[in-house]
């Protein structure tokens, strides 16, 4: 019976940042190098944000944002049709025992941080956080 390797919590946790980080390096080639067939992929310009890896490493959730944010529906939408070649490309490259399941979102973190950046911009919150007072 084979002996399974023992992981502690933080060499886990470490394992899945790492898995995640390839994958998102090797979605961020395979559109770089507009390897996907594709009309709507080929023609956009589309980073790779992030990767996040469940803790087993079988789902993997991809958050995109193409170049200037345009047409960020039907980009995701396109990605999502071409799923099955994209997780095929990442288990050959991978070369991990399960290849990771991949769902695609798109990256909502900037428009996050702009609404907190206005937030912090308006008067009444500049009022509350001045030193003066």
């Amino acid at each position: 019976m084979a002996r399974r390797e023992q992981y502690s919590a933080e060499q886990h946790s470490v394992r899945v940042l790492k898995v995640g980080e390839r994958v998102r390096h090797i979605l961020s080639e395979l559109l770089a190098r507009q390897e996907v067939h594709d009309d709507v992929v080929s023609a956009a310009n589309i980073s790779v944000t992030e990767v996040r890896m469940s803790p087993d490493l079988r789902n993997a959730t991809a958050y995109v944002k193409p170049l200037l944010g345009r047409d960020e529906d039907e980009i995701v939408s396109a990605l999502r049709q071409n799923t099955a070649y994209l997780q095929r490309e990442v288990a050959r490259r991978l070369g991990l025992k399960f290849a990771p399941k991949l769902k695609f979102r798109a990256d909502e973190t900037f428009e996050e941080a702009s609404r907190i950046e206005d937030l912090l911009n308006d008067p009444k919150v500049a009022r509350d956080l001045d030193p003066e007072d």
